[in-house]
């Protein structure tokens, strides 16, 4: 039986043999083994070299590309003999003189040479990013849910207290997220997050926008310190980034998370939901007959509730709440699983020789040296010495050339950065030289940014004081203590450098804006127009409540004149800032008249101040 099988297979492959079969792939027999046979994929990719065109070494055989071990084992070679004969038999073919490799194709078959592409290397994240956390608790969704309420309450009218009431529900998620992820906070995020606490006191004290927007922002960015735990510079600079970036998959896990609570069973949130409900029901229909029957007590809730305007106002409080419970449900996965872009900074460069390294530094000392001899000759020996050489007053000299000693400073701060990754490490000689090389560069850079502080401070005394000029010299003082930071760090290491200089940054911020830089600005120009100079009285009209105490000194017509422009809305408690209530309690005991103003608004004014 076996024998007849055998003839009728041997003749049925002699007949095949006979037509020859084109090269390139062969039909499987229907019967046989091969036909169940599946091609395994090979690991790597193959590209024809010199061409674009790609293939899958598993995915499917091309015509001139025979997958190896399968299907083409059964074909005959050249001579008819079955390719998967016995080695015993005596049609067995004659051994290879090499093996082929199953990765790559018969380069026989076209006469193309084929390469092996490298594996696509894994996205940028995968190395810093922690795993996905579990569903958040029921904790932490309350959390977000109070936070998505009360920014749709609070928010639409104003940066004051509620600013700081927002934050202690955000914290909240935070730490209740961190919590369930089995996460303890470091004392440095704790820190961090006071300081964010603290800088939040700005908008409580001042009305001026712009010292508001920038604590809020410096708040953002501690906040974002705190929540990743970052201490190198790559962590502190895109510790922002990272809550920017868990926002989709903050909404994810935030959706799985009442899902898995509104399914039944022992963590089943709706129980707590309709507590809720019946409570809010409860205190509108108790706190509605209250209201109605005394007065008194119906004011005292209308101060407390927030006035939710119908119309337009509705959907702006809706977008409101939605950006508050995303970033409520952003800063809780954060906290459970932050990002460590510790790991995304660049190592140490390629370190110089030592004279490769020190020539343009020595050299670039030199001309620090040159221009601080220059500068104190000039700047000591007074106005006459300036006049005569350039024919500019002193303080045109002074604005002339501060704008370039500032980009100076802040060049002066990228070559240090660019030095120190690049400078000669090979012995304590090289340190030595590191350190003096540099040191002798930030100390001469104190001595120009101590002269740019000068020439501002001679033409603002000239001049007074504006929100630019008073801006650029704080931004001057600042760089001048990360120059002394840098210097601190040469001598007893850099691994504090980083968050030294957003400590810094976030000190400087909190008393810019503790310190009411409207207030500053309408005293100095007050003091310069006592002194006997013309008062800008337009620019003072512009300012913020902060400048109505300082402005309620002048005389009439130009108290009314200055203080008309000034705007202070009645607005909620929690919107109203220290400043808006003190000049609000100004203007009521003392309110502006009606005076003409436009020709004291544009005419220089002489002095008249009480």
């Amino acid at each position: 039986m076996s024998d007849g099988v055998e003839g009728n297979e041997g003749r049925r492959r002699t007949g095949d043999a006979a037509v020859p079969e084109p090269q390139g792939v062969p039909e499987p027999r229907p019967g046989g083994p091969e036909a169940a046979a599946e091609p395994e994929p090979a690991p790597a990719t193959l590209v024809k070299a010199g061409t674009a065109d790609r293939t899958e070494a598993g995915a499917g055989a091309k015509a001139d590309e025979p997958p190896t071990g399968h299907a083409d084992a059964a074909a005959p070679d050249a001579s008819g003999t079955p390719a998967d004969a016995p080695p015993d038999s005596p049609n067995a073919p004659d051994a290879p003189d090499a093996p082929e490799t199953p990765d790559a194709p018969d380069a026989e078959s076209d006469g193309i040479r084929y390469e092996r592409l490298p594996d696509a290397p894994p996205p940028i994240l995968d190395g810093v990013r922690a795993k996905p956390p579990v569903p958040p608790g029921l904790a932490t969704l309350v959390a977000a849910a109070v936070t998505a309420l009360l920014s749709g309450l609070l928010l639409g009218d104003g940066l004051a207290v509620n600013a700081l009431i927002l934050a202690l529900p955000l914290a909240a998620a935070a730490w209740f997220a961190a919590r369930q992820a089995g996460r303890r906070p470091r004392r440095s995020s704790l820190c961090w997050g006071a300081g964010g606490l603290a800088l939040l006191a700005v908008p409580v004290w001042s009305d001026a926008e712009w010292p508001t927007l920038l604590a809020v922002l410096a708040a953002a960015g501690l906040g974002a310190l705190a929540l990743h735990g970052s201490r190198k510079w790559a962590g502190v600079l895109l510790a922002p980034l990272g809550l920017a970036l868990a926002v989709r998959r903050a909404l994810v896990w935030g959706w799985r998370g009442v899902r898995e609570r509104t399914a039944g069973g022992e963590k089943d949130l709706g129980p707590l939901l309709r507590s809720v409900l019946v409570a809010v029901v409860l205190l509108v229909v108790f706190g509605g007959l209250f209201a109605a029957a005394d007065q008194a007590f119906a004011d005292l809730l209308g101060s407390l509730v927030p006035d939710v305007d119908g119309g337009s106002g509705v959907p702006w409080r809706l977008f409101l709440a939605v950006l508050g419970l995303a970033a409520a449900l952003a800063v809780a996965h954060t906290a459970a699983a932050p990002t460590r872009w510790d790991g995304l900074g660049p190592g140490p460069g390629r370190a110089r020789g030592r004279v490769e390294w020190a020539l343009p530094l020595v050299l670039l000392d030199l001309l620090f040296a040159a221009f601080v001899a220059v500068q104190a000759a000039v700047l000591l020996r007074g106005e006459d010495v300036v006049r005569a050489s350039n024919g500019l007053t002193y303080s045109e000299y002074a604005r002339e050339g501060f704008w370039q000693l500032l980009f100076a400073t802040v060049l002066t701060l990228a070559v240090i950065s660019v030095a120190v990754r690049v400078a000669p490490r090979s012995g304590p000689r090289d340190r030595l030289l590191v350190r003096a090389v540099l040191g002798a560069l930030c100390l001469l850079t104190l001595v120009v940014v101590a002269s740019a502080v000068r020439r501002m401070d001679l033409y603002m005394g000239e001049y007074g004081l504006t929100r630019l000029r008073l801006s650029v010299v704080a931004m001057e003082v600042w760089l001048g203590v990360v120059i002394l930071l840098i210097l601190a760090a040469g001598v007893f290491g850099a691994r504090l450098l980083p968050r030294a200089v957003l400590a810094s940054a976030a000190v400087a911020v909190l008393a810019f804006g503790l310190a009411s830089p409207d207030k500053l600005i309408a005293e100095s120009n007050l003091d310069t127009h006592r002194a006997g100079r013309t008062l800008d009285l337009g620019y003072l009209s512009g300012l913020s409540a902060d400048a109505v105490p300082a402005l309620d000194r002048l005389d009439e017509p130009l108290r009314s004149c200055a203080l008309r422009s000034i705007a202070v809305p009645e607005a909620p408690w929690y919107a109203t800032s220290l400043s808006q209530a003190r000049a609000h309690e100004i203007l009521t005991a003392r309110p502006v008249r009606d005076h003409p103003c436009r020709d004291i608004l544009t005419d220089d004014i002489y002095p008249s101040v009480r």
